[in-house]
């Protein structure tokens, strides 16, 4: 069995290097992989979180996903942590767009949400999708 995530949710950004920034500065992710073309668009890129791992490239590219993509809203992107608050401050020192504040969930878990500065919203909680209840 390989170490590589199962499932990379994949989003594309008319500034791809900004949202790189954006996402590496303030949420917390490191840059993996990003490969430009020779007009520097960035092609594709791969950053972790945890064991988890998000793919995204520029619009414009020409590329087959980017002609899919075209016109493609904003999506959401949930991503577990152990201290949301913790997260949320980071986040919130580094100027993102907090969109509802750390809440507790009905379900036990305690989360927030930001939209990044191409209108996707990204979730941070404690929540762990698929572990065992207690």
């Amino acid at each position: 069995m390989s170490d590589s995530p199962s499932i990379c949710p994949t989003l594309v950004y008319t500034d791809a290097k900004a949202a790189i920034k954006q996402l590496t500065e303030a949420f917390g992710f490191a840059e993996h992989a990003v490969y430009e073309n020779e007009a520097g668009a960035v092609m594709h890129a791969e950053l972790t979180f945890g064991n988890g791992m998000v793919m995204l490239g520029s619009r414009g590219t020409g590329s087959e996903f980017d002609k899919l993509m075209e016109g493609g809203g904003p999506t959401g992107v949930f991503v577990h942590v152990d201290d949301a608050d913790a997260h949320h401050s980071h986040a919130v020192k580094h100027g993102a767009d907090i969109v509802m504040p750390p809440t507790d969930q009905a379900y036990g878990a305690r989360d927030y949400m930001a939209r990044d500065i191409e209108g996707n919203v990204w979730s941070f909680g404690t929540y762990a999708p698929g572990a065992e209840e207690s």
